[in-house]
């Protein structure tokens, strides 16, 4: 205290100053993408990493000298943390870690941290592990995409019961959407392409489109139901008259992503894996429903008669 009443300085001005050496102070700051970016004024990282040259660092007195930060503090090399950060009224350390994709990925490096702490925690006490990050944004997405899954599903449901005035037909139809899934994990075994969020994405949005096809077949099996046609009758003039608009609308549709999905033109690890669960999903559910669906509505249409 008294070299700094000499220098004519309180301590709040040299911790200031000290605090702009070491972690630097926010002078502004302003936003991209949501996010905030802050500048901020530090000095050379030099005089970070070397205490000497912290202590040795000029510092201007209001009278117009210069003197240094060893005259004005005592020093002392003791362990310690630079920042102690609290989270619910808790001292807590943050881990991070960029993983190898082809070695691991994120699950599985999480899976084991959390089976080697289940050998550890005994021996420490009031320590907890909180797993975020990426982790927490996958189980984030899984839970969301679940709940639009069941959303959309239920949807779907309600708009075709609507429309065709019945419980078991628009069952039927959505029986498509399994063998959707079906479609989209072959494709993914045939070219090796694992299963991320990006393809779940599309394989909710094969959801919608899938029932299409059994749409159009049901709807054309009900005209000729009501005109007088047998069940059986009914379905096949459906199944015959409507397979080529059928195919031409799920070919369209394929053809439009298939470049997409297969990287004809570059590469793109947002969108191609979600085209391509649609283009797989899509194809294979389309030439099954010209099978299923007709059996389908000829089993139950003749005991529902």
């Amino acid at each position: 205290h008294e070299a700094l009443a000499r220098a004519g300085l309180d301590a709040a001005s040299v911790a200031r100053v000290l605090r702009i050496a070491v972690d630097g102070e926010v002078v502004a700051f302003t936003r991209e993408g949501g996010d905030r970016v802050e500048l901020r004024v530090r000095a050379l990282q030099r005089v970070v990493d070397d205490p000497a040259a912290l202590l040795a660092t000029p510092l201007a007195l209001p009278a117009g000298g210069v003197t240094q930060f060893g005259a004005l503090v005592r020093a002392e090399v003791v362990p310690g943390r630079a920042v102690v950060r609290h989270h619910n009224l808790r001292r807590t350390i943050t881990v991070e870690a960029d993983l190898d994709k082809a070695v691991t990925d994120t699950r599985e490096a999480n899976a084991r941290i959390q089976a080697a702490w289940a050998a550890e925690r005994a021996q420490h006490p009031g320590v907890d592990l909180d797993f975020s990050g990426e982790l927490e944004d996958i189980d984030e997405s899984l839970d969301a995409m679940g709940r639009l899954f069941v959303l959309g599903v239920g949807l779907i449901y309600l708009i075709l019961a609507a429309q065709f005035r019945s419980y078991w037909q628009p069952l039927m139809i959505l029986v498509t959407v399994p063998l959707a899934f079906a479609g989209v994990a072959f494709g993914l075994a045939i070219t090796r392409v694992p299963l991320s969020l990006y393809t779940l994405y599309g394989v909710i949005a094969l959801t919608g489109i899938a029932v299409n096809s059994a749409i159009v077949l049901i709807a054309a099996a009900n005209e000729r139901l009501r005109a007088g046609m047998g069940c059986a009758h009914a379905i096949v003039w459906a199944a015959r008259r409507r397979v080529v608009p059928i195919l031409i609308t799920t070919a369209t549709t394929i053809g439009g992503l298939f470049s997409l999905a297969f990287g004809i033109g570059g590469n793109s690890l947002l969108w191609g894996p979600v085209a391509a669960s649609i283009v797989w999903g899509l194809g294979f559910s389309t030439l099954l429903t010209l099978f299923v669906v007709p059996l389908l509505y000829l089993m139950f249409m003749r005991r529902g008669r």
